[in-house]
């Protein structure tokens, strides 16, 4: 685990009603951890990105209304219309709002398709 990636989510703490983005945060960044074979992590851009061998595999956002993961090598990944947003097919972006219900199950799956 980076600590810098740590301290990033983190401080979401530190922003007043935005409690509920470290919460969905350390959700993600745990999913990413076990669905990731060969699993690192490093800030870049100012985000956090999840890397498979050095590459790319995920990357976490946050803005002031919502948590975002976006999913690379997503070409082949199948996911009920609306789930992901719009955007190129070899990556694919989950936005999750504050008190949505969030497939973690499915995340977990779609993470694990995409880094093997």
């Amino acid at each position: 685990m980076n600590p810098e990636v740590t301290e990033y989510i983190n401080k979401l703490n530190d922003k007043a009603g935005q409690e509920w983005q470290a919460e969905v945060s350390h959700k993600l960044r745990h999913i990413a951890q076990e669905s990731i074979p060969d699993f690192t992590e490093r800030i870049q851009y100012g985000k956090p990105h999840f890397l498979k061998n050095g590459k790319y595999a995920a990357v976490l956002g946050t803005a002031k209304g919502w948590v975002t993961l976006t999913i690379f090598n997503a070409t082949d990944l199948k996911a009920p219309d609306g789930f992901f947003e719009d955007g190129p097919p070899e990556r694919k972006t989950v936005k999750i709002l504050k008190g949505q219900e969030v497939d973690y199950n499915l995340l977990e799956k779609l993470l694990k398709q995409a880094a093997a």
